[in-house]
Formats: C-alpha cells, sequence, structure tokens
C-alpha cells in the first residue's frame, strides 16, 4: 500500500468509476455491443471527468508478451487513448482476468497500473480502492490459483508458448473455470459472509476511509459501515451497467442506459 493520493476535483467536475467489462467473453460477437456501449459511456464522460478509475477485470483475458498483446479491443484502447491524451487521468487496477499487465498501458496510454490496493484522497474525501479479487477471508481456492499465475517461473513458461496456442487456451479456460474468474452467485450473502465487507471493516480498524471501492464481485452494493464509512462495489457491464460518481463531495452508484 502507497501512501495516499489526492486529486483535486473543481466545481462541476467528478470523478468516475467502472469495473468488470470482460470484453471479449464469452465470444468476440456477444462482446461486441458491450464493448460499443462502454465507448459510449467514456465518450460521455469525458466532458466532465477530472479523473477516471477503472477496477479491473477490462479484459476477460490479457497477457503481454514482449512485442504482443492481445488482438481485439481496438474501440476501447483507442478512446482510452484519446481520453489520456486530452490530459484527464485514467488510473487502471488490475483484476484476477487482466493481471498479466506489464507496461503496455503505462507505455502506450500513459495510464499507470496498480497491482494492489490504493488510497486516494478527491478533496477531503478519502477513499479505498482495489479490484477485490483475493482479498479478506474466504475465497482461499482462488488464492491458492492467484500464487500460480502470478508466479515467475509459471509466467516464463507461459510466455514462451506461441501467442496463437497461449492465448486461445487462456481465454477457453478464462471462460469455462469458476475457480479462475471468480464467479459468485449474483446474490448478496449478508455482511457476515461478503468477505470484502469483512476486509473493509478489518480495515477500518487500522484507519479511517470515507468509502471503500471495488470490482469483482459483480453485484451492485451499498453497504454502510461504521463511523460513516461505506462498502461500495461497482456492478459490472455485462448484466448491470453499473458505474460510480463522485461529484467531490458525494457519490453515487448508477446505471447507464445508452
Amino acid at each position: 500500500m502507497t501512501k495516499s493520493n489526492h486529486i483535486s476535483v473543481p466545481d462541476g467536475k467528478k470523478i468516475y468509476f467502472a469495473s468488470d467489462n470482460h470484453l471479449g467473453a464469452p465470444n468476440k460477437e456477444a462482446s461486441l455491443p458491450r464493448e460499443k456501449k462502454f465507448v459510449a459511456w467514456l465518450d460521455e464522460i469525458k466532458h466532465d471527468a477530472a479523473a477516471i478509475f477503472l477496477l479491473g477485470d477490462l479484459f476477460d483475458f490479457w497477457f503481454e508478451y514482449k512485442t504482443v498483446v492481445p488482438k481485439g479491443f481496438v474501440r476501447t484502447l483507442g478512446k482510452l487513448a484519446e481520453i489520456s491524451d486530452s490530459g484527464i487521468p485514467i488510473y487502471f487496477f488490475v483484476g484476477n482476468h487482466d493481471l498479466w499487465m506489464n507496461g503496455y498501458f503505462e507505455n502506450e496510454l500513459n495510464i499507470p497500473v496498480y497491482h494492489k490496493p490504493q488510497e486516494f484522497t478527491f478533496n477531503n474525501t478519502s477513499f479505498f480502492i482495489a479490484h477485490g479479487d483475493g482479498l479478506g477471508p474466504y475465497d482461499k481456492g482462488y488464492k491458492r490459483m492467484k500464487k500460480v499465475f502470478t508466479n515467475p517461473v509459471f509466467k516464463w513458461f507461459f510466455k514462451w508458448l506461441h501467442p496463437d496456442i497461449g492465448v486461445r487456451i487462456a481465454q477457453y479456460m478464462s471462460v469455462k473455470n469458476k475457480l479462475i474468474s471468480g464467479e459468485h452467485d449474483a446474490t448478496y450473502l449478508g455482511e457476515d459472509k461478503e468477505w470484502l465487507i469483512l476486509y473493509s471493516k478489518s480495515k477500518l480498524k487500522d484507519s479511517h476511509h470515507d468509502y471503500f471501492i471495488y470490482g469483482h464481485r459483480h453485484l451492485p452494493m451499498e453497504v454502510p459501515l461504521e463511523n460513516n464509512s461505506k462498502y461500495v462495489n461497482l456492478g459490472d457491464w455485462i448484466d448491470y451497467y453499473t458505474y460510480g460518481v463522485f461529484d467531490g463531495k458525494h457519490f453515487a452508484l448508477k446505471t447507464y442506459k445508452s
């Protein structure tokens, strides 16, 4: 965890949050309408965005070879490049589907990439931000799998597969294997079983945050915590098309309707 980053939100400007697009899943044809909808949203919010936070699983699979990245997603990458080039900062948090990022977003799009939770302060409001995978209790099967995926030896072997083979294998596993995908039933489990809520409560014992913002869970949620803090899950761009917005004073979870 790094020290808190501060962003000033001028009057009339907003901070936007989105997560879990899973572009490319379950296939290119099914993903394309969702991608176009997401790009339309980006095009709308760029007019009053002070910053944009993407909280992971933008792609259903992503792996950066030394000179190759996965084919596709040109509409999304082009729009992100346009927004970044215009001077609007974009921050990306890797998820469990796109954790194999290694410099492409930073070098090509000027978008910083975070592999761990971060603390941000917008005006005088503190935010704890993360994708959410592997945090807190439970999710033990996925935690074991993540250790394998992030192991340097495993990554070294995988990169020597021809991209046509490696990407095809990874895409198949990403869609079919629920342990990898981290899928959960879209049902609220209650404060005593939602592990990201439990994790947030444990963090509150160390320091106060006004908002805990996550992706990963796919279910839009806003749950009040003690001391006027709030847990938020952003939902996804598969079933819900939900996003978060902070206007400098208040946070709201909204649904995009194009």
